[in-house]
């Protein structure tokens, strides 16, 4: 299965994706390839403060996330690939000085971003809305940007604000936050899974469809549960 889909960046993330959420090994050529390939869609029509871009074909119909939640706005994608494209730069660990300093300057203008936004009042740990606050955090948790221990504080004390009925959050989209909170060591992320773990284990005995999302998502929680 190939892993850079020179058409798509949606594609070439969740392919990516979906090997490192299974552990499937990666030769240190691949890794390059797919870094390479990633920075050359920095700056791109479509970026967002700077980030790697969408291509043409993605902004010509609606995306999923890696859990399967729909991002339906073109600057909803643009952001939320952004922050997962950088965020898959840092798990690739490619040594090329070309990505490191890509992945720097893709880093710097979404720094600005954040200080720009916190100076105005905004709240550390979100930014736009929640459905890319969550990817945020996912960039933050894979050791992204600055004062990631902060903002993801700032962002979870949201988030238990957020609490609605049935062990799940409003707003939020429930299992990309599950797959974020999932990355983040820290008690309170803990604590907002444990507060979820009745509507897993609810969505975990229903039948199996078989779909890679719901392969993903069984995945997950089963994760979930055994640590929470």
């Amino acid at each position: 299965m190939p892993l850079v889909h020179r058409n798509s960046l949606v594609a070439t993330l969740d392919a990516l994706d979906d090997a490192l959420f299974f552990d499937r090994p990666l030769s240190a050529a691949q890794r390059d390839q797919i870094s390479e390939w990633i920075i050359s869609r920095l700056g791109q029509p479509g970026s967002y403060r700077g980030m790697p871009a969408p291509t043409p074909e993605d902004f010509k119909t609606s995306a999923q996330v890696f859990t399967g939640e729909w991002v339906r706005s073109g600057a909803g994608l643009g952001h939320v690939l952004g922050e997962e494209a950088c965020r898959a730069l840092i798990l690739l660990k490619s040594q090329k000085p070309e990505v490191k300093a890509a992945l720097k300057s893709a880093s710097a203008e979404m720094i600005r971003g954040l200080a720009e936004d916190e100076s105005r009042g905004g709240n550390a740990g979100l930014y736009c809305c929640r459905r890319c606050s969550v990817a945020l955090w996912r960039h933050l948790a894979a050791g992204g940007l600055k004062n990631a221990e902060r903002r993801l504080a700032a962002g979870i004390r949201v988030l238990k604000a957020s609490r609605g009925e049935n062990s799940r959050w409003n707003t939020f989209p429930f299992y990309y936050t599950v797959l974020a909170l999932n990355d983040v060591g820290l008690p309170s992320a803990r604590a907002e899974l444990r507060f979820a773990a009745r509507a897993l284990e609810r969505a975990v005995r229903r039948p199996a469809s078989g779909d890679k999302y719901d392969v993903r998502r069984r995945a997950l929680i089963e994760r979930v549960l055994a640590k929470v």
